[in-house]
C-alpha cells in the first residue's frame, strides 16, 4: 500500500494523463475524459474503441440504468465507444450533465458489462479525490500509463489516521483574542486541515463546530449558501462558551471539490436542488469524511464534545468514529432570497433541523 502512488495518480489525472489501476485479477488503463485532448485520446486509443466508464447515476440520466442500479451514485457503469463519440468534446458532453441542455440529442448508447468492478469503483473514487468528473476512457491493458497503483493505494492516501499535527501558533481573531490555530496534514495529501482552539481548556466538554471549506461562501460572501454566516456565527458561539474548537475541513463542496461544486451551481441554475445536482454529477449526496474530524479531535486529546450543528448526520458520523457527542447545539442562521431553496433542501432532503 503506497499513498504516494495515489498522489502521483491524482497529479496525472489533473494533467489529463493516463493511469493504470491493478489488482490480482487484472488491470484497467484509464484516460480521464476531463482534460483529454484529441492528441492524447488518439495516442491512448488509436483504434477509437475505448469504452467510457461513468457513474451509475450518470447512466440513469442517459437511460442506461434504472433507479435501483443507481442506488449508489458512485457505482460504475460502462458504455461502448460508438462512432459518433469521435472526440474528447463528444465524450465531455456525455460525462458532464451541465451540458445536457446544450447537447440534448445524444446517442444511441450501448451499455457494456463493467470489467473489474472493484477497480472501476476505485477509479471513480480517485476522480472525486482529484476534484474531477467521474468519467474515463478505458484503454487496452498495455496502453501507456504515467502511474500504476492499486485500490489499496487509494485507501492509504485517503486514510485519516495518517493526519498529524504540523504546526501551531497563537492567533487572535475577531471573535476572540484568546485563540490558537493548529494545522494538520498527511504525508501525501497537500491539503492542510485547521483547528482553531478558542478559550482556556478545562475539564469540560468543548463546544465544537465542523466546518467544511467553502471558498464561495467563506471568502466571497456567496448568497447561494449559508456557509459564511455559519462560519462566523459558530466562531462567536464558541467564543461565548467556556472553551471550544472550530475544525476547518478542506472538503470543498461536501467533498467533491471546487470545480465540481461550480458545476453543481450550474445545475442548480437549471432547476435542480443541491442533492440532485451532486447525484447527477455522479457523486454521493455528501462525500465528506468525518473520520478526518475525529482524527483531528483525537490529536487534540478531545474525546467528548458538545457539537454545534443542525445536521444529525454529523453527530452520527463522529460517534461512529469514537467521539462522544454529549449534546447537539443548534446554530441559528438568517436566510435570504437567494438561499431559501438551498435551506429548504437541507431541511427536507438531508435531515437538517433548521
Amino acid at each position: 500500500m503506497d499513498g504516494r502512488a495515489a498522489a502521483r495518480a491524482i497529479d496525472a489525472l489533473r494533467r489529463g494523463w493516463p493511469i493504470r489501476l491493478v489488482d490480482a485479477g487484472g488491470a484497467l488503463t484509464l484516460l480521464p475524459v476531463e482534460g483529454a485532448t484529441p492528441a492524447s485520446l488518439s495516442s491512448f486509443d488509436p483504434v477509437a474503441e475505448a469504452p467510457l466508464l461513468l457513474s451509475a447515476a450518470r447512466a440513469v440520466t442517459l437511460k442506461l440504468a434504472n433507479q435501483r442500479e443507481a442506488a449508489d451514485p458512485q457505482a460504475p457503469a460502462l458504455i461502448a465507444r460508438e462512432r459518433w463519440i469521435d472526440s474528447p468534446a463528444a465524450a465531455m458532453a456525455i460525462a458532464d450533465p451541465v451540458r445536457d441542455l446544450a447537447t440534448p440529442l445524444k446517442g444511441p448508447f450501448r451499455a457494456l458489462p463493467v470489467p473489474h468492478p472493484a477497480l472501476a469503483a476505485a477509479a471513480l473514487t480517485l476522480a472525486r479525490l482529484a476534484g474531477m468528473l467521474p468519467a474515463f476512457f478505458i484503454g487496452s491493458e498495455d496502453a501507456e500509463a504515467e502511474v500504476q497503483l492499486s485500490a489499496d493505494d487509494i485507501a492509504t492516501y485517503a486514510d485519516p489516521t495518517r493526519l498529524a499535527i504540523a504546526a501551531r501558533a497563537r492567533l487572535p481573531v475577531e471573535a476572540s483574542v484568546d485563540a490558537q490555530i493548529v494545522a494538520f496534514r498527511s504525508p501525501e495529501d497537500p491539503r492542510e486541515h485547521i483547528a482553531l482552539v478558542i478559550g482556556e481548556r478545562d475539564g469540560s466538554a468543548p463546544v465544537v463546530r465542523l466546518h467544511s471549506e467553502c471558498l464561495t461562501g467563506d471568502v466571497l460572501g456567496s448568497l447561494k449558501c449559508d456557509c459564511g454566516p455559519q462560519l462566523h456565527g459558530a466562531l462567536h458561539e464558541i467564543a461565548h462558551a467556556r472553551w471550544g474548537v472550530l475544525l476547518y475541513l478542506r472538503q470543498e463542496g461536501r467533498g467533491i471539490g471546487l470545480i465540481n461544486k461550480l458545476r453543481a451551481y450550474q445545475l442548480q441554475d437549471q432547476g435542480f436542488d443541491t442533492v440532485d445536482a451532486n447525484v447527477r454529477l455522479g457523486f454521493a449526496i455528501d462525500a465528506r469524511d468525518f473520520g478526518v474530524a475525529a482524527r483531528m479531535l483525537d490529536l487534540l486529546r478531545i474525546d467528548e464534545i458538545r457539537l454545534l450543528t443542525n445536521n444529525p448526520e454529523k453527530v452520527a458520523g463522529l460517534e461512529s468514529q469514537g467521539i462522544r457527542v454529549a449534546e447537539r447545539l443548534p446554530l441559528a442562521l438568517p436566510s435570504n432570497p437567494h438561499n431559501e431553496r438551498y435551506l429548504a433542501t437541507k431541511r427536507d432532503r438531508t435531515g437538517h433541523q433548521l
